[in-house]
């Protein structure tokens, strides 16, 4: 039995939750989008996958400065919003990693471990990654880490399949 649950664990990192085919986006990275519910614009700084779909952080602008609100980044589904096509030039470099590259974490004890980026979120202008740090128990003790934490790029290692 221990065999069997051994490679269950070792196989769930890779098992996409969207299934065979990533679903696609709604919105790229850094592309301008309207806000349906408040009527305003904001950037995509941010996408993530939860609760069977893609959820986007977006970086709201305050039309009545018209400056953006660097703290001020809300969760939104597809429903709530709707692409320009317009890319906001920055001076950020690209993500590192693209949704559903497998990766390693360097500070796993199972280091054998691969995983998926289910998201890339950008924070304080350097992007971090959502990956799944633990499978699903049927109880979750109360002080378990987050199942979803966000890791920076320097605490990935890429794997080539």
């Amino acid at each position: 039995m221990t065999c069997a649950i051994a490679t269950l664990e070792k196989c769930w990192y890779l098992s996409p939750p969207w299934g065979q085919p990533m679903p696609l986006l709604e919105v790229n990275l850094s592309e301008k989008v309207y806000l349906t519910d408040s009527g305003t614009f904001g950037y995509c700084c941010g996408v993530l996958w939860q609760e069977d779909e893609w959820v986007y952080a977006i970086n709201c602008v305050d039309a009545s400065r018209l400056v953006v609100r660097h703290r001020s980044i809300t969760y939104f589904t597809k429903h709530e919003i709707i692409g320009t096509g317009r890319v906001q030039s920055t001076y950020l470099r690209k993500p590192a990693f693209v949704l559903g590259d497998r990766v390693m974490l360097r500070f796993d004890s199972h280091a054998t471990k691969q995983r998926l980026i289910l998201g890339i979120v950008l924070v304080n202008n350097a992007w971090f990654y959502v990956v799944e740090l633990m499978s699903p128990a049927l109880v979750q003790p109360l002080a378990a880490p987050a199942r979803f934490p966000l890791v920076g790029e320097q605490d990935l290692i890429r794997v080539h399949v």
